[in-house]
Order: C-alpha cells, then structure tokens, then sequence
C-alpha cells in the first residue's frame, strides 16, 4: 500500500513538473499557424478554422489550453480572443518575432534531447541539416544579438577599429548595426550556408560597401588585414580538434594588434549552467555539431594560435553565453 502511494506521489510530482511545457506547446502552436494573430480581434473557432482550413476540433483542443492557461480568453456570442499578447510571440511575418526560439526548441532541440535513448544504445547519431535549419538558427541567432551587440559596439569604439570581418556571419545583423554607427567602417562578411548568406546579401542591398561572400572560414583569403574579426555562434560548429586552427587562421586576418571578439556559450561557466547545459546535450545529438567549450579550452586553443585572452565577460547570464575577447 505504501508503495502505491508513493509512486502516486511521484506520478503528480511529474505531472506537475510538465506544466510549464503546455505553455511552450501552445505558444509554438499559434505561432506556426498564425493563431494569435487570427485570434487579435475576437472571433468564433468556426470562422477562424473556416478561414485558415484548419480542423475544427483540434482548433477546439488548443482552444481549451489556451483558456487553462490564460492565454486566451472569451468574449461575447461565442467568440475568443488573444489575452496577454505582450507575452506571447508575433506573427510569423514580423522577422523579429521570438516564435523563431520556439520552433528551434520544437523542431530542433526537443526532439534531439528525446532521441538520446536511441542514440546512446545504437551510437547512431543524427546529422544536422543546415539546408533545411539554417534559416531558422539564423533568425534566433538574431535575437542573441540584440543583447551582445552593445558588447561590439563598445570593442570598435575602444579599439578604433576601421575594419571589421564578421566570419559566420549568419544574415550579417551586427554588421549592418556597425554600417549604420560607423559609417566609415570596412566591413565584410562571410558565410558558409548558400541560402543564409543569399539572404544576408538581400537584406544588406541598401548598404553597397558592406560585402557578403559564401565563403568557408578555413579556406577564405584576403590581401586586407583587418582590426577586428567576429567570430559569433561559431564554434559548435567546429570539431573541438579544428578550433585551434580556426583561431590561427583567423589571426592571419588581424592587423598587428588587432582582436577576435567571440560570442559563446560556455560550459561549466559560472552563469547559466542549466541552460549551457542542454544545449550542450543538444548539440551532442548529431554527429556534424559539437560541444560547447569551456573557459580552459578557448585559453588553451587560443595559446595555440598565439593570442591571449584580455577578457570574458557575460552576455547572457542565464543561458550561459558569453563575449570572449582575444588579442594578438
């Protein structure tokens, strides 16, 4: 009998515990269809299911969480309504929606973390499709920058910097923010991702001296030096055994005195262990992703590339990502 009782304890403990992941569930859900939007002005379930060919009793389920959890709310003649939509993400045509973060997490994160039993018993990773995902890790990419952005902007001002590469440079956010407040800079950017990079090359037209190449950082060449390279979001993408060599590369762009500036999240880091990680168990998942260094790696890679570390300092503290700033 006392058995019982306790694996009913331990049963509602759990259940408890997943609350929280119907608020992420329904936020993603009216995310990708829409639902939020669709829902601004009251409306009945029929007429937004009629208008978006949606089914009307699945409609009707997500209807119900939304109720549970406040995030809808009804009016009058049967209709509903969006409730706390400062909370909740915008439409998926606004760029800077933060719907982007759940469908990474939906998509990507939590069915990596859900095939770990699969994977540590067949040891068949999986492998990250950068055609199909690219985009998607590109726009949350850009949410992190809104964050570390002040981080380079005071390095470029500090350093005086005429000249900045940006390598990886996703849809080249923090380089069009440098155009705008340094007008004179030089700016260049590179990208391996064909389709990102086409992307960062259209949302940069209006700035004609700011250059996107798709180009791999391993193999790019320039006869210019530059002041300082940006290397943000990088490194999980590179073998822990190649980093080293990455860096050294990268010092061959630099001008004498120049620096790298890094964007990363750190493991084992004094902020955002948590966070760091699951993302690092993410990132584990497939065998063309890597794992997150630590403070001792990126001092012992960049020793071997013949830079020093001047200083590391958090971007955000609860997701453990950090700017590491490395000097020639």
């Amino acid at each position: 009998m006392l058995n019982e009782y306790v694996r009913v304890l331990k049963a509602k403990g759990w259940m408890k515990k997943n609350l929280p992941f119907l608020y992420t569930w329904h936020a993603y859900v009216g995310y990708e269809l829409d639902l939020y939007e669709s829902f601004r002005k009251p409306k009945t379930i029929t007429e937004v299911a009629q208008a978006n060919s949606l089914k009307k009793d699945l409609l009707e389920r997500w209807m119900d969480v939304g109720l549970s959890i406040r995030y809808m709310k009804k009016a009058s003649k049967g209709r509903f309504r969006t409730s706390r939509s400062f909370m909740l993400p915008s439409g998926k045509k606004n760029p800077q929606s933060t719907g982007v973060i759940l469908k990474e997490m939906m998509e990507l994160h939590i069915p990596a973390l859900l095939s770990y039993p699969a994977i540590m018993t067949t040891e068949n990773k999986q492998t990250f499709d950068h055609e199909q995902h690219g985009e998607v890790v590109a726009q949350t990419s850009s949410i992190l920058e809104q964050v570390a952005y002040p981080v380079i902007y005071q390095l470029v001002k500090k350093t005086k910097a005429k000249s900045v590469l940006d390598a990886g440079c996703g849809h080249a956010g923090y380089l069009k923010r440098l155009s705008k407040d340094f007008p004179d800079l030089l700016l260049t950017g590179i990208e391996l991702n064909e389709g990102v990079a086409n992307e960062a090359k259209v949302r940069c037209r209006e700035y004609p001296d700011l250059k996107i190449e798709c180009q791999d950082a391993f193999e790019w060449e320039s006869s210019e030096s530059r002041d300082l390279v940006l290397i943000n979001n990088l490194l999980h993408y590179v073998p822990q055994e190649r980093r080293g060599e990455l860096l050294k590369k990268a010092g061959t762009w630099l001008k004498k005195g120049g620096g790298i500036a890094i964007i990363t999240p750190m493991r084992h880091a004094k902020y955002g262990k948590q966070f760091s990680s699951v993302f690092n168990s993410f990132f584990s998942a497939f065998d063309n992703l890597h794992p997150i260094p630590t403070e001792k790696e990126l001092k012992t890679v960049a020793a071997e590339a013949g830079l020093g570390i001047s200083s590391i300092r958090p971007v955000v503290k609860e997701g453990g990502w950090f700017a590491v700033y490395l000097e020639k």
